[in-house]
């Protein structure tokens, strides 16, 4: 029997290969349902067409009446749902996977709606756990989480290798970004057409900015710890430029086992629907007839201070988390106006960061709406927007 798929960010680039991987096994999976911001209802209609869904939500009201428009010359006949509550009404549906491909802690609400109901999370969308950590983690049942991230997808499958009493420590590895090598005082001027221009990855605005000031890698450390229950000291940080491995675990006896293949999302994804079965030919494995070179580089902090940073916020916990994050999202918008320089983007978050003070006791979930909020309004008062 395939297995119901409900696909949020469907026209995303995750949702775009997520679509390509079903359409490729239908014998194994089915989408039944779609949710994305609302910004391209040709591709949102084209893709309920061809996969034959049920349901359609868009989060912005105004995609209403031209998505509509666009299924109906499709020839999609899918329910149309519209705003927040109607994403997290296919979140919510029950199917077997909700693969959560949405971009920021936007996707908090959808994913406790997937968790609740029972699905198994998919999760690409790393903001929704590090926002909402603690009330993340008391919703999921064990192993009910299942990481796309090429990182924690990479960690999931090494520590197949041993008993978690066996792990010694994580490592993720890093690209390196656009700007691997230069100083900080060279990163003062770079432009945000540079900051785009990611050797490796084909992502959107604020990942590819958030991988070039190397806060995705801050955010990633943060989801380890969330994922996988390990402190703070026992994660680390490589700089490997050519993106072959992955990550790696280190084992106490030594051993290191790391996951390695060519830099494709489809294969995080697959496995993220099938887990934690493979879907063979999901995407291109090594050519190990070809020579080659693979670097391993120490993480500049000084010129970075993203990761560092992360790690004092994650360790803080409570609202710290949502706050770090929420910040960073204004200031990327500040740079790609060209109202400030590339190095205030990573200042200012952890000038917000040091401002706020996290609520006493256990969160709720209208203490992280409430941080991220006051996050935004601090970060703009700061850059003068």
């Amino acid at each position: 029997m395939s297995r119901r798929i409900a696909l949020l960010g469907s026209t995303g680039s995750v949702g775009v290969q997520a679509v390509d991987i079903v359409l490729r096994n239908p014998d194994r999976f089915r989408v039944t349902a779609l949710a994305a911001a609302g910004t391209n209802v040709a591709v949102l209609a084209d893709q309920a067409a061809r996969l034959g869904v049920e349901q359609v939500a868009v989060a912005l009201p105004q995609a209403e009446q031209p998505l509509r428009a666009a299924l109906t010359a499709a020839g999609a006949t899918a329910e149309v749902l519209v705003g927040p509550d109607g994403v997290e009404q296919v979140a919510a549906r029950g199917d077997d996977v909700v693969l959560n491909a949405m971009t920021g802690s936007i996707g908090l609400r959808p994913t406790l709606a997937a968790l609740t109901a029972g699905s198994t999370l998919a999760l690409a969308n790393k903001e929704s756990l590090i926002v909402g950590g603690p009330l993340v983690r008391a919703a999921a049942r064990p192993g009910q989480i299942v990481p796309v991230d090429s990182e924690h997808s990479a960690i999931a499958q090494c520590l197949r290798g041993g008993d978690p009493s066996e792990v010694a420590r994580l490592v993720l590895t890093a690209s390196g970004g656009p700007f691997r090598g230069r100083s900080r005082e060279e990163l003062h001027d770079v432009t945000p057409a540079e900051a785009l221009a990611h050797p490796t990855w084909d992502m959107g605005r604020m990942v590819t900015t958030n991988s070039a000031t190397l806060v995705n890698k801050g955010l990633e450390v943060i989801e380890a710890h969330l994922l996988f229950d390990l402190p703070f000291e026992r994660i680390d940080v490589v700089v490997h430029p050519q993106s072959m491995v992955h990550s790696m675990v280190e084992f106490t006896d030594g051993s290191t086992l790391a996951q390695c293949s060519p830099p494709d999302m489809r294969l995080p994804i697959a496995l993220g629907l099938g887990w934690p079965d493979r879907v063979p030919d999901a995407a291109p494995g090594c050519d190990w007839t070809t020579a080659s070179t693979w670097q391993f580089l120490p993480l500049d902090d000084e010129a970075f201070p993203a990761v560092a940073l992360a790690r004092q916020v994650g360790s803080a916990g409570s609202t710290y988390p949502a706050v770090y994050n929420a910040a960073n999202e204004e200031c990327v918008d500040a740079f790609h106006e060209v109202r400030i320089r590339f190095t205030d983007i990573v200042d200012t978050v952890a000038r917000v960061v040091r401002e706020h003070t996290a609520p006493s006791g256990a969160i709720t979930l209208s203490d992280v709406l409430d941080a991220e909020m006051w996050a935004r309004s601090q970060a703009r008062a700061i850059l003068g927007g």
